[in-house]
């Protein structure tokens, strides 16, 4: 395994990371390809036993379901001082008013209950999952300050919104001295790639660590047109509204990938985050494995060095997308 330092920070995390949203109770969110616990806790501790020491989760994952998995898994597999846990705060997990959103009171309560659930005393990384527009910038970071001085967070980090309000929310931390945003959980992938356009240009010169999610589009970047699908691909309806399968350039790129990955006598989904790696400032891809093959797949992507004119050719066909995640 490979480490590095979360953004300008003195952490140190596996370049990559085991996203959770896998794992949960299907009954109970709107995803029915996630894993229940007896089959997501194999997956957990394959990947300490493989290295990966940094989780990230939410608290709308299956409504508090996944934190859950995941604070049992790390209590029963490893010990606390050598896993970075990261959760996110921002959804909507009760249909009532202040049941969702940045408010000072969505903030400091949801913090208690990830915690709780995640059977900790604090999180490693304390994330806002959305922009909030009803709730003043400066009341969310000072609640985020005050949970990092409380001793709740050791870090915050910001995902998938306009580099405008990013900006924004560095700005008003500095301006009152409150604590920072260290990373940025956004959605990047060689079909999709419109945030570099501002926010890795903002995220290298502000040194803060960029950690994608959906780093390989879902499953598309891995399999022909023609291939047979999964339950996941069937109905994640999110994942439908993000890619057009039948989009030409996409399938270039695809078929690019199957290209080079055939060259190096590796899986496409190694070239894929092999691709992800080299890009600075990427920290670490949010890799959503739900099987331990899956995770020995993508852990293969770290022994893959792509050479400048590989990475030429797996961005030459890519065009402009419409904005999808944050907007």
């Amino acid at each position: 395994m490979e480490y590095t330092r979360l953004g300008n920070t003195g952490l140190e995390v596996s370049r990559l990371c085991l996203g959770c949203m896998g794992f949960g109770d299907p009954e109970r969110w709107i995803h029915p390809w996630v894993l229940p616990e007896d089959q997501s806790r194999p997956v957990i501790k394959h990947a300490l036993e493989r290295g990966i020491n940094f989780f990230d989760t939410a608290n709308v994952y299956s409504l508090g379901v996944s934190e859950e998995i995941l604070g049992r898994a790390l209590q029963d597999f490893a010990r606390r001082d050598e896993v970075v846990i990261a959760t996110k705060v921002h959804g909507r997990m009760r249909d009532e008013p202040n049941g969702g959103g940045l408010s000072r009171k969505a903030i400091l309560s949801e913090i208690d209950h990830s915690l709780r659930r995640l059977g900790v005393e604090y999180v490693d990384l304390y994330q806002i999952h959305r922009w909030d527009a009803a709730t003043p910038i400066e009341e969310t970071m000072e609640a985020l300050h005050d949970v990092v001085k409380a001793g709740k967070a050791r870090y915050i980090g910001a995902s998938a919104m306009w580099a405008w309000q990013f900006q924004r929310a560095l700005y008003v931390a500095e301006r009152h001295g409150w604590t920072r945003f260290v990373t940025m959980q956004n959605h990047l992938n060689l079909i999709y790639r419109e945030e570099e356009r501002e926010m890795l240009p903002l995220c290298r010169a502000e040194r803060i660590g960029v950690i994608p999610y959906s780093p390989l589009a879902a499953g598309r970047l891995t399999r022909d047109r023609a291939a047979e699908g999964t339950l996941r691909s069937a109905t994640d309806q999110i994942a439908k509204g993000k890619y057009d399968a039948t989009a030409d350039t996409d399938l270039q790129i695809v078929e690019r990938v199957a290209e080079i990955a055939a060259g190096h006598g590796v899986s496409r989904a190694q070239i894929a985050l092999a691709w992800l790696l080299q890009k600075q400032p990427v920290t670490a891809p949010i890799v959503g494995a739900t099987t331990t093959a899956h995770l020995d797949d993508a852990l293969g992507a770290l022994a893959v060095r792509l050479t400048p004119d590989e990475v030429v050719a797996l961005e030459a066909p890519y065009v402009a997308h419409p904005i999808v995640g944050h907007q």
